[in-house]
């Protein structure tokens, strides 16, 4: 089981693997990098992977594997949660009657009619914790849709989140299609394939929403 597990981890990043050893083994007949080259060459496609996410709405008529379905739904799981109480449960579409059903609901039917897979991520509130600190279990669900949403880009996937909590009618209306108990509240859908369109991603860095030691402070 522990082989296993690293395995699917590792699969992670095997598209941006590949890339990563190409760029680390720079001379000719070496196909194994150092040590500390290893190291940089692991941390810049972590951040690339990142960088180069965007949202992909349109998607090839391509079955995710079952493999990826997994990897994704780990990487989801290995989110910080507050206490550790996983407040987490994720429901995995593919039955293309019930992506049908999902399309009909809100605003996301044309991709949902298209794509192989859909994951709604939901938040279980018999995990969540008492009092002020409920509300934590959307922090906790939203780390992992990010979560899931890299691990999708890392394994040559599309992938865009659609909202569904806090607007109460298009959480009930996925509530109802996928039969679910008033403990699960749905977060968002993520709508997953083989990607059929390359948009470029958005470079959204902004120094003016950074402060430093107070707000409004500038940096050193």
């Amino acid at each position: 089981m522990k082989k296993q597990i690293v395995t699917m981890a590792f699969s992670l990043f095997i598209g941006i693997g590949t890339a990563c050893a190409q760029s680390c083994c720079k001379h000719e007949g070496n196909t194994a990098c150092k040590e500390g080259e290893k190291k940089e060459c692991c941390q810049k496609a972590a951040i690339d992977n990142i960088m180069t996410r965007t949202s992909i709405r349109k998607y090839k008529q391509q079955p995710v594997e079952q493999e990826k379905i997994e990897t994704m739904l780990r990487a989801a799981m290995a989110a910080p949660t507050a206490v550790n109480r996983q407040p987490w449960h994720f429901v995995v579409v593919t039955d293309k009657k019930v992506l049908d059903q999902l399309a009909g609901q809100g605003r996301r039917g044309d991709m949902l009619r298209n794509a192989p897979l859909a994951i709604v991520v939901c938040g279980n509130m018999e995990k969540a914790l008492d009092g002020d600190g409920r509300d934590f279990w959307v922090q906790d669900a939203s780390a992992a849709t990010e979560n899931l949403l890299l691990a999708a880009h890392a394994l040559g996937l599309g992938a865009v989140w659609t909202g569904l909590y806090p607007i109460t009618e298009l959480a009930g209306q996925v509530k109802n299609v996928l039969g679910m108990p008033e403990t699960l509240i749905p977060l968002c859908t993520v709508v997953i394939g083989y990607p059929d369109e390359q948009p470029t991603p958005k470079d959204k860095w902004k120094p003016e929403n950074v402060s430093y030691n107070k707000y409004g402070g500038q940096k050193n």
